[in-house]
């Protein structure tokens, strides 16, 4: 799945638009909840530094995950634990083609989820 595509969901969906923070890394892109927390984080990064095989760099997308469900499923291939993130609560998923349209929407849409949850849970 495209980088882009996810930006027309996530815009239809929820109304947010890519954030482009760091002029250093122009690729890589936040996706805020209206509460102002970021619930995804795309990069492209190398391989190596995931702790995969080889230089080339892969696109990725970092989601906020139920620390419940991160270690199971970051034993399935095509998800990590999160890069440059809290990897009890974020994982990373490879925008490859590994990971099937479905399943990464599911995860944005849980990572949406999470951070708003995450708002009414302060509140009480």
């Amino acid at each position: 799945m495209k980088t882009e595509e996810i930006f027309e969901y996530v815009q239809k969906q929820y109304g947010t638009v890519p954030e482009y923070l760091w002029s250093k890394s122009p690729d890589s892109v936040v996706l805020r909840h209206k509460n102002g927390k970021w619930y995804a984080v795309f990069m492209t990064v190398e391989k190596s530094k995931l702790g995969l095989e080889g230089n080339d760099l892969v696109a990725i997308m970092d989601v906020k995950c139920d620390p419940e469900m991160t270690s199971m499923i970051i034993q399935t291939y095509g998800f990590l634990p999160g890069y440059h993130m809290n990897k009890q609560h974020w994982i990373t998923i490879l925008l490859d083609g590994s990971v099937s349209e479905a399943k990464t929407l599911d995860f944005l849409d849980m990572s949406y989820d999470l951070i708003d949850g995450a708002d009414r849970k302060e509140e009480k």
